[in-house]
């Protein structure tokens, strides 16, 4: 399990989901399985994304110890992480100014 103090998890998350491709997806996944822990298949439908997109980005997620996993195979389930769950909020605030920036950008 990788952990990582507050500072550092909010620069992981600043990276993760605004300073990378696939932000927005990773993104959309976490605040989907903040709701409700799901397969990788279950993700793909929900999101209406490709699966093998889907698989992608929770190994992206999985190795930066935002989401960890139970079961295996076909019936790994995701979940985030107790420390994102703990820092939920911080994602929360880092999708905020991302959101805001792109509507401030629209309006230019």
């Amino acid at each position: 399990m990788v952990f990582h103090t507050e500072t550092s998890l909010k620069h992981l998350l600043g990276w993760l989901i605004a300073g990378t491709k696939g932000g927005t997806t990773r993104a959309e996944m976490i605040v989907v399985l903040k709701e409700t822990p799901q397969n990788a298949n279950q993700l793909a439908n929900r999101l209406k994304k490709d699966y093998r997109t889907i698989r992608h980005h929770l190994e992206i997620l999985s190795k930066h110890g935002i989401i960890v996993t139970a079961g295996d195979r076909y019936g790994t389930t995701y979940f985030l992480s107790s420390q994102m769950e703990e820092n939920y909020a911080l994602f929360e605030e880092i999708v905020g100014k991302i959101w805001e920036r792109a509507k401030d950008d629209k309006r230019d």
